[in-house]
């Protein structure tokens, strides 16, 4: 039976799961082959048009992430989603900035993508659609950061949080579309959001990627358990489920020469990957040391997976994360019928190429063979 939104929010309405979805890019339709593994083994279960906000009872995302759990929370299938992917992914990436005009000098050093495209496909996705809106099915959770506070803001819908609907805060009045784009305006690549927050205030956003909530796992963990957010769900193993799905990621292997002679725009390049890595897999290692993940991930050689290392001698909650490494090995053991070289992983690693998304979709879905049914028992 499917819950009402009142019972998704509502703590004393039975077991909770989360969903969570990274940022990255186009990768996000990397995102999109495992969620579709996803819905297929639910509607085994459940019929045919059992949707993901139909089970997920808080659905948040970063920055690409946030395009999808927006979609998925107002209650589009995956098959809808992948749709609205491959046709805003080519108008948002399609067309970046390669000439100057001297007539829009300031659009040109502001972003190297034209920002009002992300925008129009945004509006054209998610029309009037507002945070309070009842064409919200179930707990939506958009992570952005207020760049002019560096403050990092989980954009929630819950009718009881303190900024939704107060002296402080209306972001019930928030556009879905706006909290989207304010969550994926990646510096460099768009330009930042400036969204009213309220008591005259106006705040600018950019990439919730920008933070250490590119993977939002635990920070919607936090949403959901801690006692200054409005949903106070009960943390237990047989309580609450945390569902953490990645864009892929790039493995490092490099020779010390190559770090002795960088230059200073090598690290400019490596930088950002570096930090938003490090961020993902702290996530990682926190959420394996609270749960008995059937996903865990070997970390290293001293803490390994963390296998019956639960905090507090107790496992807190059911923890699954999936995603894939983007390498040439990796690659081509997924059988896709084509062999990748060192030239298609770099492609397929840069978030902007907006040709690799169908080809992401199709290695998600390969990859998501490690998606077992056994995980949503």
């Amino acid at each position: 039976m499917k819950k009402t939104f009142q019972e998704h929010l509502d703590p004393n309405s039975g077991s909770k799961n989360i969903l969570s979805l990274d940022g990255g890019g186009i990768r996000g339709a990397l995102t999109l082959g495992y969620l579709k593994k996803i819905e297929n083994i639910l509607r085994e279960k459940h019929g045919n048009d059992y949707l993901l906000c139909d089970h997920f009872d808080l659905i948040g995302g970063t920055s690409t992430g946030s395009i999808i759990a927006g979609a998925l929370a107002v209650g589009k299938s995956v098959d809808d989603i992948v749709n609205l992917y491959m046709d805003l992914g080519g108008k948002i990436f399609g067309k970046k900035r390669s000439f100057w005009n001297p007539l829009e000098t300031w659009k040109f050093l502001k972003a190297g993508y034209d920002y009002e495209a992300l925008e129009d496909s945004l509006k054209n996705a998610f029309g009037d659609i507002t945070l309070e809106s009842d064409q919200i099915k179930t707990g939506l959770c958009i992570v952005a950061k207020r760049a002019d506070t560096n403050s990092v803001w989980p954009i929630i819908n819950h009718p009881n949080g303190k900024f939704f609907d107060t002296n402080i805060g209306k972001n019930k009045n928030i556009p879905l579309w706006q909290a989207v784009r304010a969550s994926s305006a990646a510096p460099t690549y768009f330009a930042p959001q400036m969204i009213d927050v309220g008591d005259g205030q106006r705040a600018a956003f950019v990439d919730g990627g920008v933070s250490m909530a590119n993977n939002p796992a635990l920070t919607l963990l936090m949403v959901a358990t801690l006692k200054g957010f409005p949903f106070n769900w009960e943390m237990g193993e047989d309580k609450l489920t945390v569902v953490s799905v990645g864009t892929g990621y790039s493995v490092f292997k490099k020779q010390t020469k190559d770090i002795e002679e960088a230059w200073l725009k090598t690290w400019a390049q490596s930088v950002p990957d570096m930090l938003m890595q490090d961020a993902s897999w702290q996530n990682q290692i926190v959420l394996q040391w609270l749960s008995n993940s059937p996903t865990a991930h070997y970390i290293d050689m001293e803490i390994e997976s963390l296998q019956d290392d639960f905090m507090g001698g107790k496992a807190l909650i059911k923890y699954l994360r999936y995603n894939f490494p983007i390498t040439e090995n990796d690659l081509n053991g997924l059988g896709l019928g084509k062999t990748f070289n060192a030239k298609d992983v770099e492609s397929l690693i840069e978030m902007s190429n907006a040709e690799n998304r169908q080809e992401l979709y199709d290695i998600g879905v390969a990859a998501s063979i490690s998606v077992l049914k056994t995980h949503f028992d």
